[in-house]
């Protein structure tokens, strides 16, 4: 264990309470789908600090690099960060074993921002030596690119390297004895739990693959919502934050029963009222956290914002696929 003292993050505390008045509110929102033209759009992106004179992507991409290099360096220890890193190495791990048993080319799917470099990450496979990745990191890779040569299921290799990441980051939460960071975690697997479960339950394969989909770790265990029935998935979520979300899954269990978009939306709404509470805290671990969750969540609002308007969508469609923010 290596728990730290809250004092320990004054520093970088006071800097991003600083830093949150450049974060993406409702009301910037508000101004780049009103907006006239990308151009005008884009003027809103630069009061939040992100590069004007760059293409979209290459700005987003940018600034998720610099704030985890930023933070990195900032924080008293770097696990912090790599938490919210993970995601991406086991993003780039999937594509890289997909495309190895297509035969295609995964660099245009690989993603930065994880804790190893893609390139190097992508030529280290190649070469059968993956150095510098945790232990952990480098055995889910071997395990799903068995699983994949030999069943030829993509969608199970995709489960085995899910429950890797997110042991990974409970197992990192551990080390860091952060009761904040370990909520953060407990609730990421009940929210890709439930959203499991209602998949499943529409496309009606329950039993074994359902099993094999839920993940360990969350605050409802995996016997407990294997065992669920379809018309009461919300049961075992009822008296927790996911509540709401899982009243709105449970109606949209039966195979054609409406799009999932409002259901998404309120398992990520759920994430953002707990990391929120950050907020509340004048310095401390959580600061961090909540910090790095707020840029990740702005990212995903900024393209989504900017995707809806190049498709022309109008302005109350795009508002309807927005997430609730942290600002």
């Amino acid at each position: 264990m290596s728990h730290r003292k809250d004092t320990d993050y004054l520093v970088i505390s006071a800097r991003i309470k600083a830093m949150e008045n450049r974060l993406l509110t409702r009301e910037r929102m508000e101004r780049m789908i009103d907006a006239r033209d990308e151009a005008e759009a884009r003027k809103v992106l630069a009061e939040c600090g992100y590069d004007d004179a760059a293409g979209l992507d290459e700005a987003l991409l940018q600034a998720r690099a610099q704030v985890f290099r930023d933070m990195e360096q900032s924080v008293p220890d770097p696990r912090l960060v790599q938490v919210f890193q993970i995601k991406y190495d086991y993003h780039n791990a999937k594509a890289i074993l997909k495309a190895q048993a297509t035969g295609a080319d995964p660099e245009r799917l690989l993603l930065a921002g994880g804790r190893y470099d893609p390139a190097q990450l992508l030529e280290g496979w190649r070469r059968e030596e993956l150095k510098g990745c945790s232990p952990a990191f480098a055995q889910a890779m071997e395990r799903a690119a068995a699983l994949l040569a030999d069943s030829r299921d993509p969608q199970q290799a995709d489960m085995l390297l899910d429950r890797a990441c997110f042991e990974e980051m409970e197992r990192l939460a551990g080390e860091l004895d952060s009761g904040f960071l370990k909520g953060y975690v407990r609730l990421s697997v009940d929210v890709a739990n439930l959203r499991a479960l209602v998949r499943v339950c529409r496309m009606g394969r329950e039993g074994d693959f359902l099993r094999q989909a839920l993940l360990p770790g969350g605050t409802v265990s995996p016997h407990t919502l294997a065992a669920v029935r379809r018309e009461a998935v919300d049961e075992p979520f009822r008296a927790g934050p996911l509540a709401r979300a899982a009243e709105m899954g449970a109606k949209l269990v039966q195979p054609g029963s409406g799009p999932l978009t409002a259901f998404e939306r309120e398992c990520d709404n759920a994430l953002t009222a707990y990391l929120a509470g950050a907020r509340r805290i004048p310095f401390g671990e959580e600061t961090v956290i909540g910090y790095l969750y707020a840029r990740e969540q702005e990212l995903t609002a900024i393209r989504s914002i900017f995707a809806g308007r190049a498709a022309g969508l109008d302005g109350e469609t795009i508002r309807a696929r927005l997430r609730e923010t942290y600002a």
